[in-house]
């Protein structure tokens, strides 16, 4: 199984500390991408917090239950890393300000907010954002049926931002699910690689493309810079996700935030380990690799670190690598053709910082 893709964003570095009352917009990745230029960030945090308002007011429920339940991620917080893209994105046009940015920037963090909770019903996850998961917390179908009260929350607010936004939410859930499914039922026949790629662009990458579609839109950009934007959003997701991958081996938790070794713990088939797994080479290091790989889940610490140090040092991790700052450099070839300024820049940062945290 892949892991959990549309979470992946929110695997950046950790916030600095928590945030007055545990429950304001944490934005955190941006950080790098809105450094040096303070009229700017303060614009892009103000739009964040206007948004966190109106996350809090759309879940809002009658029954106490799920009015409970629907609270749950909203006040767990996170990085609230899309309606930053949106917000960011939308500086490009001639609304950067407007109300149509903030009821955007919510309709997609609600939408992200809904597939958790259905990821973590179908990864069985005990614990999400450092508290009990809802489906832990509540069961199942709970947790089910209160993604859906999301999904459905996110729609209404797309509604107030006309048809055009109904369809564009409606195409991005519908790629959500597509990933999911191709996720579950395997390549079947497909290369791995190939179908992984895939599985990354509808999982988080179409999101995050519609994040930077939608603050073009309501920004006040014409709409082939909009597509150009939208090209740019998917692409860095993509970026960031194989970024995430190779953390998960390259890096020590005192850099990434997480423990080394967790997907091959797993049987989580990353890209540094699916090219591993594709290579022929006949060396003593690489035959081994392929042998440890093979077996699946690794839920001996020995095999892990023996897995973790090969990796490291393979052919396949450099591959990775270069594909993920492939994707990096591509994501900036789409902002050339931008309009020039501080918000292109800062988008500009965005892309390179991706690229740098997997040297």
């Amino acid at each position: 199984m892949v892991k959990n893709a549309t979470a992946a964003m929110s695997a950046d570095p950790p916030a600095a500390g928590p945030r007055p009352g545990g429950g304001g917009p944490a934005v955190t990745f941006g950080d790098a991408a809105l450094a040096g230029d303070p009229v700017l960030e303060a614009t892009v945090r103000g739009i964040v917090e206007r948004v966190e308002v109106l996350l809090r007011e759309a879940v809002e429920a009658a029954d106490p239950v799920l009015n409970e339940t629907a609270r749950h991620l909203v006040e767990a917080g996170g990085k609230r890393f899309r309606p930053l893209l949106t917000a960011l994105v939308a500086q490009l046009g001639g609304r950067a300000t407007s109300e149509e940015v903030v009821l955007a920037g919510a309709v997609v963090e609600l939408t992200h907010l809904a597939t958790l909770y259905h990821d973590d019903v179908m990864d069985e996850a005990p614990v999400r954002r450092g508290a009990p998961s809802a489906n832990a917390r509540w069961g199942n179908a709970v947790a089910i049926l209160t993604g859906d009260y999301l999904f459905a929350r996110a729609a209404n607010l797309a509604a107030r931002l006309g048809p055009e936004a109904v369809r564009i939410q409606a195409d991005t859930f519908a790629r959500l699910v597509q990933g999911q499914i191709a996720e579950t039922v395997g390549p079947r026949g497909v290369d791995p690689v190939e179908h992984y790629l895939r599985v990354i662009a509808d999982k988080t990458g179409s999101l995050i493309g519609t994040c930077a579609r939608f603050g073009g839109m309501f920004g006040g950009l014409d709409p082939s810079t909009v597509e150009v934007a939208s090209a740019y959003g998917e692409t860095v997701g993509i970026a960031f996700q194989l970024s995430d991958d190779l953390l998960d081996i390259a890096s020590p938790s005192s850099e990434s935030g997480k423990t080394p070794g967790t997907d091959l713990r797993e049987g989580v088939p990353t890209l540094p380990v699916l090219y591993a797994l594709a290579d022929d080479a006949t060396d003593p290091n690489s035959l081994r690799l392929r042998e440890i790989l093979a077996l699946g889940p690794l839920t001996d610490d020995a095999l892990v670190a023996e897995a973790l140090e090969l990796l490291r040092d393979s052919a396949g991790l450099k591959r990775a690598r270069e594909t993920v700052r492939g994707y990096a450099e591509r994501a900036r070839i789409h902002l050339a053709e931008l309009p020039d300024g501080s918000a292109r820049r800062a988008l500009e940062s965005l892309a390179d910082v991706i690229a740098d945290r997997t040297a």
